[in-house]
Formats: structure tokens, sequence, C-alpha cells
């Protein structure tokens, strides 16, 4: 019997305050498709949220490693899971998506080590296609994120399953994750920082994106500490109401089965 599909947000913690206290978990995403395995931004403490998961997540198990951008809550634990997915590179498998900036820029967060472990390194660009065993992904426009970030978009039986990693909201974005079935967004803040110079989306940036995209489903995560504050299921709560659109706040280790 083929193992169903599903989602399970090992960590929800958005920014430097929430990952350095661990009010939240900083681990990635676990994605199960096709068959396959999928970890999406493993952020630190991935691979011990996967051991202590319920059931646990076989971390030699892994088909894929996505990494959206270089940011070190996206990207701490991506060369620990190559080491462990290919115990120690004795088992040369699984593929990396990453960014050029994650690779070659002037700070790559993947070791040079660890890079001969995997079957394949593919660098992933704006509004690519992708696949890799039976697994189909897009890539969004370039978000707005102060370094190289791409939203990534999962077909699922011709439905879209994306993720709107971090960004500053404009206008664009609106585009590129039009026909969304499920929507993943990182909401980082509760209102716009008043520098004005952080590059997070806030509730208001939710509202109208979820008001012009129209997902079937949205999930809220990756949470700073003014969303913590307001309590985040409270906020999915009035976004549903405002936008009559059912919206969850995730929280850690939260499943998200398909039908």
């Amino acid at each position: 019997m083929s193992e169903p599909d599903l989602i399970k947000v090992l960590g929800t913690a958005g920014a430097r305050f929430v990952v350095a206290k661990q009010l939240r978990s900083s681990a990635g995403t676990f994605i199960r498709l096709n068959g396959k395995h999928v970890i999406l931004d493993p952020g630190p403490g991935t691979l011990v949220r996967m051991a202590k998961s319920k059931p646990a997540i076989d971390v030699t198990k892994l088909d894929a490693i996505v990494l959206s951008h270089a940011h070190i809550d996206h990207s701490g634990d991506v060369n620990v899971l190559i080491d462990a997915m290919t115990e120690g590179g004795f088992k040369r498998r699984g593929v990396l998506f990453a960014p050029g900036e994650c690779l070659e820029g002037e700070d790559p967060v993947v070791l040079r080590y660890h890079r001969g472990f995997l079957t394949d390194i593919v660098t992933l660009e704006a509004q690519g296609d992708y696949s890799f065993d039976g697994v189909t992904f897009s890539t969004s426009v370039a978000h707005d994120h102060g370094t190289e970030t791409y939203g990534i978009i999962f077909n699922r039986q011709g439905k879209k399953v994306s993720f709107m990693v971090d960004t500053r909201f404009f206008p664009e974005l609106l585009a590129s994750y039009a026909g969304s079935d499920l929507l993943v967004m990182n909401l980082v803040r509760l209102r716009p920082h008043e520098s004005g110079e952080v590059l997070h989306l806030c509730v208001d940036d939710a509202s109208e994106i979820l008001s012009a995209i129209r997902p079937r489903k949205a999930v809220l995560t990756h949470f700073g500490m003014t969303m913590i504050r307001a309590k985040p299921w409270v906020v999915a709560q009035k976004l549903s109401e405002e936008t009559g659109i059912d919206v969850t706040a995730a929280s850690d280790g939260m499943v998200l089965e398909f039908g």
C-alpha cells in the first residue's frame, strides 16, 4: 500500500528572536508526494525534529532537499541532512535544489565537502520548472527578500500546492501564485516594521494576497515575535472571517493530509 501524500510542518519559527529562543521550532517542512520524501528549508533543528517526529521520519529515505534561500533559519541543517541521508557519503543519493547564491554566492551555505554525496545538485532560477522521480514543481517570481529567494509550487494531480516563503509584498506575487489550491504562507509580522526595511509579509499583506488569489485553503507559518504575541490562531480566524477563505495557523508538528 502506497504512503498517502502529506505535509508535516516540523517548525513554525520565523525571524531571529523566535529562532534564537526556540519559542517555536525552526525545523523545516516535510513533504511526501508520489511516495517521495522532501524537506523544504531545513532550518536549525530539522534533523532532531525528524527523529523525534511521531512516527519518526527516516532521514535515510529522503529523496530531495529544497532550499528557497540561504538565510540560516531556512538552511541551517542542510549539510547535516545531506550527511545523514547519504550515511556519511557511503550511499550516494538524493537531489538538492537551491538558488545559485546558496551554492556559489559570497557565503555559500552548502559545504563543498558534502556536494559529492548527492546524486545531483540543481540550481533554481525564477519561474523555472523542475522534476525528480515523478515529482514536479516550479519556482515563483524572484521574491523581494535581500537574497536570491524563490517560492516553491508543487504540482499534485493538477493542483497547485504553493509555499510563499519570505518576501516583502509586491504586486507580481499575485500573478505568480495565481491558481494555488493550497497556499502555505510565511507570515512573520503582525504589522509592517516602522523602518520600512524589513522584507517580510504582514497581516494586511496576507489579507490582500488571499483576497486576490483565493486558494481553497491557506496555512500561515514562520511567525515572528509580533505574530506570536498576537496569537497566530486568532489572526488566522480573523483572516478567515475577512476573506471567506479557510485559513489555519500552523503549529509545530501539524500534519496536512490530502484527500
